[in-house]
Order: structure tokens, then C-alpha cells, then sequence
């Protein structure tokens, strides 16, 4: 068996160093305890209604979030370089197809800065959901993007109520939409 280590042997210098990094230690978890979600912006939608846009999808039709009130909404900041987005994208289709007839829509927004490749992107992939250009204005409506994929999800009542940083767990994701869909809209 070993023998305990005897702090009271350690030269006095090194005590100070250790109960200043406690302290220390203690400190930085009492701020961070305080602070809000890490990583998430000031001006984050979270648990607010969401922001309003207007866009005119890749199909011509126009795209108003406001015009889905009702319905639960997955928005997606996508781009064509985005490997992760690009294994999304099918699942949202499967989603809308699936989803659709209980009260369920995806919306896209390619961030992309020339919307032909996105244009061909949305056809290669036989995509089933409204699909648009977005510019740095929308992202700032909703918290900056700043890192591709980047989705909401938006209850029946306009609230968003969960937001995806990074490629989703697709089985949480899911889960989500499913309770979101099973919540009363309020009037």
C-alpha cells in the first residue's frame, strides 16, 4: 500500500499555489453558474416569439414565417459547403413528408452567396419544403449565425422553442418535433 501524501511536508510555496487556484477555481464555476447558456447570444430568440421575414423561395412562392402561425416550424440555416447540413437536409425532407399532415413544416435558408449552387443543391435532393436565400439581416434577427447548420424549432403559437447549433441528434430532434406537435395551440 502506498503511503498518504503529506501536504504539511510541501514547501509553503507550493500550498499558496494550490490555494490560489482553488480559490480561483471557485470563483470561475460561482461566474459561470451565474452566466447565461454558454455560447448562445445576447439577442438569442430563444423562448421568444420568433422573428418575422419575408423571402421568395427558390420556386417563386413567397415565404413569410408569420403566414405558418399554427403550425410547428423547423428552420434551417443551411449551406451547400456544409457537410453536416448536407445529411440534414434529407432527414427534414423525410420529416415534412411524414410530419406535413399533422401541422409540420421545415423551412430553409441557404446562406450561401450565390443561390445557384443552392438552386441546384434543393433539386438534387428533391427537396419538399420551401427553400430561400438568406443574408446576414435575417441572421441577425435570429442571434447571428455564426456556424452552419443552425436550427429552430418554432411552435404552433410563433415561440421559438429550441435552437441547434451544430448538426442535430436527429433522434432528439425528432423527439422535439413530436412533443411540439402534440401541444395545443394557444389562442
Amino acid at each position: 500500500m502506498k503511503p498518504a501524501i503529506n501536504l504539511a511536508s510541501w514547501p509553503g510555496s507550493v500550498h499558496r499555489v494550490l490555494r490560489r487556484a482553488f480559490f480561483l477555481c471557485l470563483i470561475a464555476a460561482s461566474l459561470a453558474a451565474s452566466a447565461e447558456p454558454a455560447g448562445l447570444p445576447a439577442d438569442n430568440p430563444l423562448n421568444k416569439q420568433a422573428p418575422d421575414f419575408t423571402l421568395t423561395g427558390f420556386d417563386g412562392q413567397t415565404i413569410r414565417v408569420a403566414a405558418f402561425r399554427g403550425k410547428v416550424v423547423l428552420l434551417n440555416f443551411w449551406a451547400t459547403w456544409c457537410a453536416p447540413c448536407r445529411v440534414e437536409m434529407p432527414i427534414f425532407a423525410t420529416w415534412q413528408r411524414q410530419y406535413g399532415p399533422q401541422g409540420f413544416t421545415v423551412i430553409g435558408i441557404c446562406m450561401d452567396d450565390d443561390a445557384a449552387p443552392a438552386r441546384r443543391l434543393v433539386d438534387r435532393l428533391k427537396l419538399n419544403y420551401p427553400t430561400a436565400m438568406g443574408d446576414e439581416n435575417l441572421a441577425a434577427r435570429f442571434g447571428g449565425v455564426l456556424g452552419l447548420p443552425l436550427t429552430f424549432l418554432i411552435d404552433r403559437n410563433g415561440v421559438v422553442r429550441a435552437r441547434f447549433q451544430g448538426e442535430a441528434d436527429a433522434k432528439k430532434l425528432e423527439s422535439q418535433v413530436r412533443q411540439l406537435l402534440a401541444e395545443p395551440r394557444a389562442h
